[in-house]
Formats: C-alpha cells, structure tokens, sequence
C-alpha cells in the first residue's frame, strides 16, 4: 500500500518516515557490486546503517554538502520555471513509501507523473544540454521512484542560473525495474538478517561449566 508523507524533506519527521528501509536516492548503492564482482563496501554500509536504525528507533541524518544545500535552495527556482514552460501543477510531497521501500520525489503532476529537480555545475549542465539524453547517473533513482510511487512517467529538471533548464522524460522502463525490484528484495533480506543476528547476539546459552565459553562471551569479556 502506498503512504504519502506530507512533511518537508530533511524534518525530523521525513527522516522517521524512511528511517530503515532503503529509498530511491540510494538505489544505486543497493545494486552496487565491488571490485571484481565483489561486496561493495558503500552497500554494506548502507546495510549496516538502516539496520542500526531498525534496532535503535533513531535515525541517522544524511551527508550534506555545500553542493546539495546550493541544490536544495535552487529546487524552487526550477520548479518554478518548469511550472510555467510545462504548464504543470507540481505537487510538493515530503516522502511516499510502499512497502519496505521508499522514495522522496521532487514532486508529484497529476495521477502518472512526477518531478525531480537537480542542480549541476555549469559545466555539467552543458554536457546535459549537449548529449541530450535522460542523464544515466540519476536512472536508478528515478526509475526506482516510478516503481515505488507506482507512476508513469517522470521528468527531470537540470537548473543553474543563467544557462537553459534541462528538461527530459522518461517512461517506465520495466525491465531496469525489474532488477531494482530483485536487488532490493536480496537487499532487504539481507537486512532482515543483520537484524536478527545483532538482536541475538550475545545471547547464546552457555553452560555453567563451559569456562573457555564464559571467557569469550560478551558479556563477561573485559
């Protein structure tokens, strides 16, 4: 069932909301692999940080940086401009989460569409004017948007002062959603897992007798 949060994003109450399941920002991280095939440390991290929020109820605040406040101070301007050239009403939410998945879109336009603004660098936003395609490194955030707010279609918006708004669609694209869809279930069950393991852990049985074993526990090392 999907649940929509109204609440502005980066509030005590947007971080409660996703607190301890992984969201569309970091899909990209959820289907990350290493070097060689290999874990990926940032999605262990992840891991890690959503199953310490599961078990402490507190949430972990995310990385900021003075590129993502600029970011997030120009979001308005661009929404404002992709309002009057689209001649879209864009509906602000905080937070939408389905299932044991979520995602914070930009926006929400009528029942299939959706909005999502980023600012780049001069530099990076000509290199999006000049290709002129959908920009690769926000694919699976947005694709995995789609699937969780279980919409049709979204656009996103490339904003930086005096240089033309970057506009561009994209349609569901089922089979990219589909590996979202298994590598955040194995996700998930991963996470399940850690929980379980820490929630147990050093509660195992020891015999009274078994003094090598009373040693090593945990609560009796030190």
């Amino acid at each position: 069932m999907i649940q929509i949060f109204d609440c502005a994003q980066n509030t005590p109450e947007w971080y409660a909301a996703r607190a301890g399941i992984p969201t569309a920002s970091e899909f990209h991280t959820v289907m990350a692999s290493g070097r060689g095939g290999g874990e990926s440390k940032t999605r262990k991290t992840y891991l890690y940080k959503l199953a310490g929020e599961i078990i402490t109820g507190e949430t972990v605040d995310g990385y900021s940086n003075a590129h993502m406040e600029r970011g997030h101070e120009m979001e308005e301007d661009a929404r404002e401009m992709y309002s009057f050239i689209a001649d879209a009403d864009v509906q602000r939410i905080g937070f939408v989460r389905n299932g044991a998945k979520g995602a914070s879109p930009d926006g929400l336009i009528g029942t299939n569409g959706m909005f999502e603004a980023k600012s780049k660098l001069p530099h990076l936003l000509i290199e999006c004017l000049m290709r002129d395609d959908f920009p690769p490194e926000h694919k699976a955030q947005c694709q995995g948007a789609l699937w969780v707010a279980e919409r049709e279609w979204i656009d996103i918006v490339v904003y930086w002062p005096k240089l033309p708004l970057f506009v561009k669609r994209a349609y569901r694209d089922e089979a990219y959603i589909a590996s979202i869809a298994t590598a955040v279930k194995q996700f998930n069950d991963e996470l399940a897992d850690i929980v379980d393991q820490v929630k147990r852990y050093g509660h195992k049985p020891v015999a009274a007798n078994d003094t090598d074993a009373l040693r090593q526990h945990p609560l009796m090392a030190g």
